[in-house]
């Protein structure tokens, strides 16, 4: 085999693990967007850190959707967030959606506990019970203090 056919051979596989690639991640993040669809809905938390477009939102620790916008409401001064929950899960009215964290030094996620509502949202619907992320600082300043740091 010529020098020359051994390089293009090797330039095509490179080519394939490249495109390969490609292809998984976008499966991974899913930039391909969901299979079945997804609805929108939104909630308001005093404070998003750590949300950002792109973030996960999770259902029983499962990828159930994904952060679509996330803005400051200039009237309540809280975060508005938009996200989205793929089609087939029925999210009761109830639901309590929580900026979680995966752990010390891991990134935060929005988490969705669902109540025990027999009714479910609808897209474009909001989900009222809301709570921020616990702030580490703020907790080693209490536990250091021994008082309540705002």
């Amino acid at each position: 085999m010529s020098e020359n056919a051994t390089e293009v051979l090797v330039g095509g596989a490179v080519l394939a693990a490249a495109i390969g690639f490609f292809i998984y991640a976008g499966q991974v993040t899913g930039a391909g967007g969901a299979a079945g669809g997804s609805y929108p809905l939104t909630a308001s938390f005093r404070s998003a850190d750590g949300l950002s477009v792109g973030t996960d939102v999770r259902l029983a620790g499962v990828r159930v959707g994904s952060v679509t916008a996330l803005d400051l409401n200039t009237e309540t001064f809280r975060a508005d967030v938009a996200f989205t929950v793929s089609e087939g899960i029925e999210v009761p009215d109830d639901t309590q959606a929580v900026v979680a964290s995966e752990g010390l030094l891991g990134g935060n996620f929005l988490e969705l506990v669902p109540g025990g509502s027999p009714f479910n949202l609808a897209p474009g619907d909001e989900v009222y019970e809301t709570q921020s992320a616990v702030s580490l600082t703020t907790l080693l300043l209490r536990a250091v203090s021994g008082g309540d740091v705002e």
